[in-house]
């Protein structure tokens, strides 16, 4: 397999992993490390992936607030009041935990539908996604 095809398979794995599509993207990078590829390209690389994924559910959530009173709408009111005010009480600084499995998806898709702004949700996603690479990074080079 040629690099570029290995970088976008990162790439990809990273982007829909932050999306609220169920996939993880620290097996790929794990693999890709043992195997020797350069970890400041791996970490940048599925960094960007993952922020452009979160920035993907920040615009979902802005645009399907609209569609919430329609019979499909994926979360029923009552768990949408308590996510919403989840969110309010503890503010943006919970993006913070965008990181985290099961919780980071939906903190993202929450900070759009609640209008959080572009330039307040892009460095505080950013910091948590790359953060966790840095980390599983360090982690994987320190037991190999």
């Amino acid at each position: 397999m040629t690099d570029t095809l290995v970088y976008w398979g990162l790439f990809l794995s990273a982007f829909t992993a932050a999306t609220i599509l169920p996939m993880q993207s620290e097996a790929v990078l794990v693999g890709l490390l043992i195997n020797d590829y350069p970890p400041w390209l791996l970490v940048s690389i599925a960094s960007v992936g993952n922020v452009l994924g979160s920035l993907v559910n920040w615009v979902l959530g802005r645009w399907i607030d609209r569609f919430r009173d329609r019979s499909w709408f994926p979360v029923d009111e009552k768990t949408l009041v308590r996510a919403q005010s989840w969110y309010r009480r503890y503010g943006k600084w919970t993006l913070l935990l965008s990181w985290m499995p099961v919780i980071g998806d939906p903190l993202t898709v929450m900070a759009g539908v609640l209008r959080e702004r572009l330039h307040v949700f892009l460095p505080l996603v950013a910091a948590a996604k790359i953060g966790r690479y840095l980390v599983l990074t360090a982690l994987t080079l320190n037991a190999v």
